[in-house]
């Protein structure tokens, strides 16, 4: 077994996740119809409809030992903030940029809270990164050598200020919805940065559901249709949401939410094929989980069937 197997062997026995949602798209569209961020701008000279103003940035109850308790209560073994979204605002004091909690109303480093409170819970605290960054216009038509000096500073940061970290997730990266090309921004060269830094760090790049050629772990964003085959037996991730939108509303603090069977179901269907599942948690805009949310993610926890660890790599199983 390779070292890369290792590690991916290691990971699909944590089975069950939890995905965290929580960036600019919770101050600025929690009132809104807007789903999550500003779609179909993705080129360099589109306009932005909405930008989004750092000053506005204002979690005055962040609790992310609540976020860690609910993600216990649900029964995760791992999870993952969104560190950087599509829009491109930082949720650590980065030096890359004041487009991040350093200029906001709260100035807390969530990302070093949120690591914290759950390892202290014991939860694996892995971490979310978004190529696509309209702030800074890293885009599907724009990615310079000064853009990627950029994200190479970035995930610097994160992955040489903040201790260990499992596995990054990225996102908007030859993606349908945007995001520089695997042309701009190679994957073995951000691989290179990533395994430099971090060895044993999983590098998971969600879209990537063909073969491991751009992705240590096959990443299906359920809840945007993307599905396995009935063939496959890992390593794959899935996530989806009790809600109806990764990021908060305030409606949903009392709108009706998918039910427990419903993702019991998802997560059964997924563990069998070696496909460990995440749900989402959206703290709201003041920086926690709405009740109903957490209750319903304990609910969760109590029924999750636990699958025993792999004894060996099964038939099938990908290889790069």
């Amino acid at each position: 077994m390779t070292s890369l197997e290792a590690l991916q062997r290691a990971f699909i026995d944590q089975r069950n996740g939890i995905f965290i949602h929580f960036n600019s798209g919770t101050t600025q569209y929690h009132q809104s119809d807007i789903i999550d961020w500003d779609y179909g701008v993705t080129g360099k000279n589109d306009p932005r409809r909405h930008p989004f103003e750092p000053a506005t940035w204002n979690p005055d109850r962040l609790d992310t030992a609540q976020w860690a308790a609910v993600a216990k209560s649900a029964g995760a073994r791992f999870a993952a903030l969104t560190t950087k979204h599509h829009e491109g605002f930082c949720l650590w004091p980065t030096q890359t940029t004041t487009h991040c909690v350093s200029s906001g109303q709260v100035t807390t480093d969530v990302v070093a809270s949120y690591l914290k409170d759950f390892r202290a819970a014991g939860i694996e605290a892995g971490l979310y990164f978004s190529m696509l960054d309209l702030q800074h216009d890293i885009t599907a038509t724009h990615c310079t050598p000064a853009d990627k000096a950029m994200i190479h500073a970035q995930l610097t940061e994160l992955l040489t200020n903040y201790g260990d970290i499992p596995f990054l997730i990225t996102d908007g990266w030859n993606a349908p919805w945007g995001g520089p090309s695997y042309q701009d921004l190679p994957f073995a060269e951000v691989d290179g940065w990533v395994k430099s830094l971090q060895p044993n760090c999983l590098l998971m790049n969600i879209g990537s559901v063909d073969d491991l050629s751009t992705t240590d772990i096959l990443f299906f964003e359920n809840a945007a249709g993307q599905e396995t085959a009935a063939s496959f037996a890992g390593p794959g991730i899935a996530c989806n949401l009790f809600t109806t939108s990764w990021f908060w509303k305030d409606r949903y603090a009392t709108e009706p939410l998918k039910s427990v069977d419903w993702a019991l179901g998802l997560a059964e269907q997924y563990n069998r094929q070696n496909v460990n599942f995440m749900l989402n948690i959206n703290p709201d805009d003041h920086g926690q989980v709405a009740p109903n949310l957490a209750a319903q993610l304990a609910a969760y926890g109590q029924r999750y069937q636990q699958p025993a660890p792999l004894t060996a790599l099964p038939a099938g199983w990908l290889r790069r």
